[in-house]
This record gives C-alpha cells, sequence and structure tokens, in this order.
C-alpha cells in the first residue's frame, strides 16, 4: 500500500509539473514597445487604453520596453509630458504569440504611428542583430554600411521602410547612412551591439530642420527589449 501510495504522489507531482511547462510555454500572449522617433525636442507620454505606460516622458530614441497583454484591439494614445489632451491616438491590433514594436513618427502637429513586427530568434549565438529603419521625414532612400565598406548591409530604404534583422560581429561598429542615390554620407554612428541581442538602428531627425525645435539628422541604436 505504501508503495502504491508513493507512485501515486509522484504521478500528481508529475502532472502539476507538466501544467506548469504549458503555461510557461503559453504563446496566447502578444507583446508591444513603444519607441518615440518623432524629429522634435518635444517629449511624450504615452497611454495604452488608458494607463500610462512610461514611467518618464519619453525623448526622442526613448522606449518602453515590452508589455504583454491578450491579443485584441487597442488604443495608444500619446501626449505632452504636462497635459493628457491627445496628440494622437492610434489602435493597435495585438495577434497572439507575436512581438510588435510601434513607432512615434513625423513632427508635431502631423504625429504618426508604424508599427513593425519583431523575429527575435537567434540563428547564431556568437553574432549581434540589427534592423535598420528609415524614419527621417525628409530624407530620401538610404543605405546602410559599414565604416569604410564597399558594400552595404541593406539598401534604398524610403521613409517608413525597414530592413529585416541582420547578423553582425558583436563588439564595437561604427555604421554610415548614405543617400542610396549620391552615395553621399548622411550621418555616422559608432555603438556597441551583444551577442545574442537584437537592436533597433534609427536614422531620425531631419537633414533640413525648420528651427532649433526640431532636431537635425542622426543615427540611433535602441535595444529591443
Amino acid at each position: 500500500m505504501m508503495f502504491k501510495r508513493n507512485v501515486y504522489i509522484i504521478l500528481l507531482f508529475a502532472a502539476a509539473f507538466s501544467a506548469c511547462k504549458k503555461t510557461e510555454t503559453d504563446t496566447s500572449i502578444s507583446y508591444l514597445r513603444v519607441i518615440n522617433a518623432s524629429p522634435a525636442l518635444a517629449t511624450y507620454n504615452v497611454y495604452f487604453s488608458g494607463s500610462i505606460l512610461n514611467s518618464a516622458a519619453l525623448p526622442f530614441a526613448g522606449s518602453v520596453s515590452y508589455g504583454s497583454h491578450a491579443p485584441g484591439s487597442y488604443s495608444l494614445k500619446f501626449t505632452t509630458a504636462s497635459n493628457v489632451e491627445s496628440l494622437l491616438t492610434k489602435t493597435v491590433s495585438l495577434s497572439q504569440g507575436t512581438y510588435q514594436s510601434f513607432y512615434l513618427i513625423n513632427k508635431p502637429g502631423q504625429l504618426d504611428g508604424l508599427t513593425i513586427g519583431d523575429d527575435l530568434s537567434v540563428p547564431s549565438a556568437d553574432k549581434a542583430y540589427i534592423r535598420f529603419i528609415n524614419l527621417s521625414p525628409d530624407a530620401p532612400a538610404l543605405d546602410l554600411l559599414k565604416t569604410g565598406a564597399t558594400s552595404s548591409l541593406t539598401t534604398n530604404k524610403a521613409y517608413k521602410a525597414a530592413s529585416g534583422f541582420i547578423a553582425i560581429d558583436a563588439g564595437t561598429v561604427s555604421l554610415d547612412v548614405k543617400d542610396s542615390s549620391t552615395g553621399a554620407i548622411k550621418t555616422t554612428l559608432s555603438s556597441s551591439f551583444v551577442a545574442g541581442l537584437h537592436y533597433d538602428v534609427i536614422c531620425g531627425g531631419l537633414i533640413s530642420p525648420a528651427n532649433d525645435t526640431e532636431r537635425p539628422l542622426s543615427l540611433r541604436s535602441i535595444l529591443i527589449k
């Protein structure tokens, strides 16, 4: 009888452990992160279906890490740091088992949003992964390349266009952005990239800022998390 009782306890424990593993690998949840890529000096608060996401107003290239949500449609509202009045409200649709990034783009008064799906797979653990996005409203189509390289990592990315994730060697890397048509270098970034991690490399700001409230063109690296 004692042997049977012990076997029964072991079977119960195994069943409970199996149930926990199913919960841990549940793919029914959706994940969303938010990034301010508007080419202005302004900072923004972001609300997800009425609840504020950020602990401090987001500057240019500031981001909110992935939040987990049930699949469905939700509102994203952006306000100034000192006012709850909406400057932009967009609906985002979240599908189960997906990771997505939402970018606030364009100038104040013309704000818009761009949603991109995130493939966070790591084919090689000793590589870092970068995704180039052209988010400069007045920029031409752009190429991304390593400084001094003769071939580009990705080419001809117009405004709001993104590459897939590109594997690069981990470490400190210098990157150039050039005009796809003329080959002129527009801006440069030197940044450190860690193996196994994913990064946005965003070309933002403006080639021709109208005043000192608008940011000049720059290249930024943002860890995706």
